[in-house]
């Protein structure tokens, strides 16, 4: 039997900047901030639910079952099981597939879906020198045989490791990936910081008329996304210099997205469930798609949602043109100019194996209460960011809008879906 997947609402912390507000918050404190307020919002102190999935890109060792820990840490009934799931940036989004396609078959009637990150308390490692010293002095026989392995410890040994931020068959950092990209499709400068302004303008008003009053709960004094700047203008950032591509390069701090800490969550259930419970039902869950791209051999890295875009609508009968709104993950300005004219490009669509160009959506579709590079892009956060603040945009719009999320990830995955307003 074949259920209807909606959203009912969601929750995050509001984002900061690494090294911000936020900073001496760990992933499991953010998680349990984002599902406390969605809990508190929506009356579900005590209540069991069918299954909260959740992950976090940047995980400690400790976290190793991240998400049913911080549901034990909230006011969810205990019984209430939980997984971990990780994809990258697509991480949020991915979860919610992944719990409505349970309420789809019937499986469960309501859950959770969730992502977390913090680049202020990113696990550092040791180096692998010394991580093998000391794996052998742990399994010496005695005193003397320890302190004869320890003494092979050199200074060289002792410098901690941070995550890495290259990816491992390129040896490109996402960045580097995206200026190849911004050249490539001929991505202007004046286009990337065009967008960067929009997105700051729109987050802005959208905070002004009180849009997020119901999607976002205050966290440790921080009451509004932190990286936001509504003073942000085109000319601003035109001042700013290169951070990619070298001394000639257009993607700067100003038109990338910055390292970020925050949650989110998203309450997905059953039509039936949420009448049941006089819940709000904002938008259903209409499907969804995964992609990948052959970024070693030279395949754009974040442009993977483009091909999971054209199959996904295909799939529905639908083009471009059938979305009242477009939600396009800001990992970069240019990532957005870029995948718009990739959209466009009939050659690279045909290669895709698409039937024909995806087409365009206008500006006025695109981002309307701004995204990651005024937000903020707490890796696993973001498509829980997004789910429901497109659901709720639709639900304003009224039964029957359409709304197209597209998020790129790390290994060259794209991740979309479409959600329709109720």
């Amino acid at each position: 039997m074949h259920h209807t997947a909606v959203v009912v609402g969601g929750n995050r912390t509001p984002f900061a900047k690494v090294g911000g507000p936020l900073a001496e918050a760990s992933n499991q404190d953010l998680l349990i901030a984002a599902l406390d307020g969605l809990i508190a919002r929506h009356g579900l102190a005590g209540a069991r639910m069918g299954e909260v999935a959740g992950g976090a890109v940047l995980k400690h060792p400790r976290d190793f079952n991240l998400t049913r820990e911080a549901v034990l840490g909230t006011s969810l009934a205990p019984d209430t099981p939980a997984c971990d799931l990780q994809q990258a940036c697509g991480t949020g989004l991915e979860a919610t597939v992944y719990i409505a396609n349970k309420i789809r078959l019937g499986q469960i009637d309501a859950g959770i879906a969730a992502g977390v990150d913090s680049a202020s308390n990113a696990p550092v490692t040791v180096s692998e020198p010394l991580r093998r010293i000391l794996a052998r002095a742990s399994r010496a026989r005695s005193a003397a045989e320890r302190i004869k392995v320890l003494a092979r410890i050199r200074p060289s040994h002792l410098a901690p490791l941070a995550p890495g931020v290259a990816e491992p068959r390129t040896g490109l950092s996402m960045g580097e990936h995206q200026a190849l990209t911004t050249e490539r499709w001929g991505v202007t400068r004046e286009e990337q910081d065009r967008i960067a302004a929009d997105s700051h303008r729109s987050l802005a008003a959208a905070w002004d008329r009180g849009f997020f009053d119901d999607l976002v709960t205050p966290y440790l004094g921080v009451t509004r996304d932190a990286i936001l700047r509504p003073d942000t203008t085109v000319e601003k950032l035109a001042t700013l210099r290169p951070a990619f591509g070298g001394p000639e390069g257009s993607m700067t701090a100003g038109n990338s997205t910055a390292l970020s800490d925050g949650a989110a969550a998203v309450l997905l259930a059953s039509e039936d469930w949420a009448r049941e419970h006089h819940l709000p039902i904002l938008a259903k869950v209409v499907d969804a798609e995964v992609a990948s791209v052959d970024h070693p051999g030279g395949d754009d890295l974040l442009l993977g949602p483009v091909a999971a875009t054209g199959r996904l609508l295909a799939r529905q009968g639908l083009g471009i043109a059938d979305m009242d709104l477009v939600e396009i993950h800001e990992a970069f300005a240019s990532t957005v100019a870029a995948t718009r004219k990739a959209w466009a490009d009939p050659e690279h669509c045909a290669a895709l194996g698409l039937d024909g160009p995806i087409g365009t959506i206008p500006d006025d579709r695109l981002n309307v209460t701004g995204s990651s590079l005024a937000a903020g892009h707490p890796f696993a956060a973001t498509g829980a960011r997004i789910v429901p603040t497109l659901a709720k945009l639709l639900h304003e719009r009224g039964p029957g809008s359409r709304g197209l999320i597209s998020i790129c990830a790390a290994g060259g995955q794209g991740v979309v879906a479409i959600l329709e307003g109720m």
